[in-house]
């Protein structure tokens, strides 16, 4: 009974955090409106519109299409209303652990290298201060390290559900992957790739050497090109649209899904994953510059009533208090320790 003891000597914390948190209307971070293309084909969503929860949450209510007709979304170990929306989700956002290019200081952008050892044990790291926290779905980039941080981190997770890719590209992909045993799902977790969260797009300094870039274009130049929010590097990405991409992707896949109640993890990138924060903490354009991601380190959200409310980082699996930011997530915990309990006697 650890952690419903720890919910209940922190329930006043949280109680006065929740409240202050809902004092403040929540305004949607409005990006820029103009359209573009950059000479690799890549061409992104153009139109920005402020999300309409209620409008969200209406779908949500009235559909009972799983997210995929090929896999069925996980279930929770909490009891829940099949005809009842939840109007609380958790979502976990993960940036990659090292990579090979990030250990030679290399500019990686959309180049697809794996991990380093280090890497992976970032994500296995990671995957042990999530391991009590409940997830029903997990989006990726499009690229192996990302995917290699998902599937690592999954494999911490005291629930044992097995992390499965969809394949959607095409009719194919969909028929040949289709999982036939009822059973099987449930001990499933889908996983959906999706470009849109790829790392910006680096262009002509994709593979090169930071140092040596400072040194060949000067420090300033390299500087403006990493860390500022409209200029792109040449043939690449600017900060700005990347997040262009990355939030709309946000609003119209993942966003619906916690509204509906389900728990979300993103393994996504440094620019990826600042661009959604700078749309959940409604940052500015010179605040999202100067915010940092380390690899391998989790941050927990949680959804609420059309809110997002940091959380930040999970410390482990022993810190029962961790998991008591809300009654939900208690109970969540408690269930696995006494699921654990039963299997151990």
């Amino acid at each position: 009974m650890s952690t419903a003891i720890a919910y209940q000597s922190i329930s006043s914390f949280v109680s006065h955090q929740s409240s202050t948190i809902s004092q403040s209307s929540r305004q949607p971070l409005l990006l820029p409106t103009k359209g573009f293309k950059i000479n690799l084909s890549l061409s992104y969503y153009t139109s920005r519109r402020k999300i309409n929860f209620s409008k969200i949450e209406a779908i949500a209510s009235q559909t009972s299409v799983p997210y995929n007709t090929l896999l069925s979304p996980s279930k929770n170990i909490i009891p829940d209303n099949s005809h009842k929306k939840s109007n609380e989700a958790a979502l976990i956002l993960i940036r990659h652990g090292e990579s090979l290019w990030n250990a030679k200081n290399l500019f990686t952008g959309c180049v697809d290298v794996p991990l380093t050892e280090k890497g992976v044990e970032e994500a296995i790291e990671a995957g042990k201060r999530i391991s009590n926290i409940p997830i029903d779905i997990i989006f990726t980039s499009s690229l192996i390290r990302a995917q290699m941080t998902a599937m690592l981190a999954m494999i911490q997770h005291r629930r044992k559900k097995v992390p499965i890719i969809l394949h959607n590209e095409s009719d194919q992909a969909k028929s040949w992957s289709q999982v036939f045993s009822e059973e099987t799902k449930d001990q499933s977790v889908p996983v959906i790739p999706a470009w849109q969260l790829n790392e910006r797009m680096y262009g002509e300094l994709q593979g090169l050497n930071k140092q040596e870039t400072a040194e060949r274009y000067g420090k300033q130049q390299v500087h403006e090109w990493r860390r500022s929010y409209d200029i792109p590097p040449p043939k690449g990405e600017s900060l700005e649209m990347c997040a262009e991409r990355a939030v709309a992707y946000f609003e119209d896949n993942i966003e619906p899904k916690l509204a509906a109640g389900k728990n979300v993890m993103i393994a996504a990138h440094g620019n990826s994953l600042r661009s959604i924060i700078m749309y959940l903490d409604k940052l500015t354009c010179k605040e999202v510059i100067s915010l940092e991601l380390s690899t391998g380190i989790p941050l927990l959200y949680i959804f609420k009533d059309g809110k997002f409310m940091k959380r930040g980082s999970p410390v482990g699996p022993t810190e029962a208090g961790v998991y008591a930011y809300t009654k939900r997530l208690a109970q969540y915990r408690q269930k696995l320790d006494d699921n654990s309990e039963v299997l151990c006697s």
